[in-house]
């Protein structure tokens, strides 16, 4: 006979990396336990499994592009009840506002968000010599968690109000230089945080480059 196993979930750094990707590109069914996660980078879906320490099930589909797109579905009465606690709902993406994150725990959160909905990009601005300006984003459909996000990396981390514009489908928040540089050190606090390697590398080497103007 199969032992049936009740989880228990508790704030650590890698519930709130979970978390942040749940945010980000997951959404909660209406019937109280399936939780479903989708995405086109299966390094993504791997990572949280990782940071939920089980083996899921990676299935996948294809969207009318014809791009492959990876999916987690599970069922998780507890998880699931765990992330309704904390201020996610089934219909979130236009709805959701501010989250319960401690404090202590914001930093793993806002990578997991990162990873699933944020960008970093750089150029070099023509109209200054030798200015090389770099950007961290975020992105999401409802304004309220954009001026969640923002007030919350101010009071945190230290950064300014950044910029918020609106684009076609969402609101973007977006960060440069030493505020991209400040969220950098919060996100990656450790150097073996669970986190999309590709997305690390490239701020990194951002950082790197501009890491003399910034610490002026």
């Amino acid at each position: 006979m199969s032992q049936i196993v009740k989880r228990v979930y508790a704030w650590s750094p890698n519930i709130a990396y979970s978390v942040g990707l749940i945010t980000s590109d997951g959404s909660l069914s209406k019937d109280g336990r399936h939780v479903d996660l989708t995405s086109i980078d299966i390094d993504q879906l791997q990572n949280f499994s990782k940071a939920m320490n089980r083996e899921f099930y990676i299935g996948s589909k294809f969207s009318g592009s014809k791009t492959p797109a990876y999916r987690i579905q599970f069922s998780d009465v507890a998880y699931y009840q765990f992330l309704l606690s904390i201020g996610l709902t089934p219909a979130k993406s236009m709805t959701i506002s501010s989250l319960k994150i401690p404090d202590r725990y914001y930093p793993d959160f806002l990578r997991g968000l990162f990873d699933g909905d944020g960008s970093c990009y750089a150029y070099m601005d023509k109209r200054w010599r030798s200015s090389y300006m770099y950007y961290v984003t975020f992105t999401s459909a409802s304004l309220d968690f954009i001026r969640f996000i923002q007030s919350t990396n101010s009071r945190l981390i230290g950064t300014s109000a950044g910029a918020v514009r609106k684009g076609t489908r969402a609101y973007i928040l977006a960060y440069a230089k030493k505020d991209a540089y400040k969220l950098f050190l919060s996100m990656y606090h450790k150097p073996d945080v669970i986190c999309l390697q590709r997305k690390y590398d490239k701020l990194t080497s951002f950082t790197i480059r501009n890491r003399d103007a910034i610490i002026q």
